[in-house]
């Protein structure tokens, strides 16, 4: 099982979590959000925190809540992320439900979809569950041709506005439920050279589609391994949630692997905070196989 991280990012840095909380520094400014596996007592005082921050989230309900300006601070600001030569540019806001707009540990991700992509030719590109776009914008990058689907539209258009930024075009969007045009695909019969899925613990598609990870995650891989290039691909699959164990992809993706002669590999994703604390987010697996 590997450990991995992100390394040598400038414009992100998480500081210290515990307490059922974490402080993050995007670009200049701080944040404090909850943080529900940050069980452990903070290195750094309260006080600290919030002679720290710049903003921190008050939740009202399990799902929502209201963000407390502690500087001043832009409702809206970017960052950036080095990828090789390419620069990737992430418009952040605070929104009412926690999130800023990136998932910093996906980085991880991002890296190897460049990677893997870049020296090749023709590849097709699946990002699912696609967020504000970081796969999909570290693929087009690489010059894949890149497929981005989500359910809720607002996120599409935050997805193409980075892709503006980051000065790349002509990503696919689609605002669809991610499980339906998977299905539509394999009808298709199209293949993608690279596919990676960061599915939430619970989620409804764009006409209601209830999403639950632990009742879903099986039907969805046996149809996204029913799309993937047999000859060549990588396949990324993330689950964060607070129950799962990375033996979880590893027995979703194992006989495609042994079948196809795919790399497998299984492990965590984590961010290590300045304060010597190192925060889980959840496991993940991937299949690799190059010609």
């Amino acid at each position: 099982m590997e450990l991995l991280c992100p390394k040598n990012w400038t414009d992100y840095e998480l500081l210290d979590c515990g307490e059922f909380e974490k402080m993050e520094r995007f670009g200049k400014y701080i944040t404090i959000r909850p943080e529900p596996q940050a069980v452990w007592p903070k290195i750094y005082s309260s006080t600290d925190w919030e002679k720290e921050a710049h903003v921190k989230f008050v939740p009202k309900s399990s799902s929502s809540g209201d963000w407390k300006k502690l500087k001043q601070m832009p409702e809206q600001w970017d960052i950036n992320y080095k990828l090789g030569d390419k620069n990737l540019v992430f418009r952040l806001g605070l929104t009412s439900f926690k999130h800023v707009g990136v998932f910093p540990e996906q980085a991880v991700n991002w890296d190897k979809i460049y990677s893997f992509l870049n020296s090749k030719n023709n590849v097709k590109f699946l990002n699912l569950f696609a967020y504000t776009g970081g796969a999909s914008l570290a693929a087009r990058a690489a010059g894949a041709d890149v497929t981005h689907v989500d359910s809720i539209k607002q996120v599409v258009t935050w997805a193409n506005e980075n892709m503006q930024k980051s000065n790349l075009d002509n990503i696919r969007w689609m605002i669809d439920d991610a499980l339906k045009f998977v299905k539509k695909e394999v009808r298709r019969g199209n293949l993608y050279d690279g596919i990676i899925l960061d599915p939430p613990a619970f989620g409804h598609g764009p006409n209601g589609e209830k999403w639950q990870l632990e009742d879903n995650i099986s039907e969805m891989i046996q149809s996204v391994l029913q799309i993937l290039n047999p000859k060549q691909h990588l396949l990324i699959l993330n689950a964060y949630s607070l129950g799962f164990s990375a033996l979880v992809p590893e027995n979703l993706l194992k006989p495609f692997a042994t079948k196809n002669k795919s790399e497998l590999k299984v492990g965590e994703l984590f961010l290590p905070a300045k304060s010597g604390i190192k925060l889980p987010l959840g496991v993940w697996g991937s299949l690799n196989k190059s010609v």
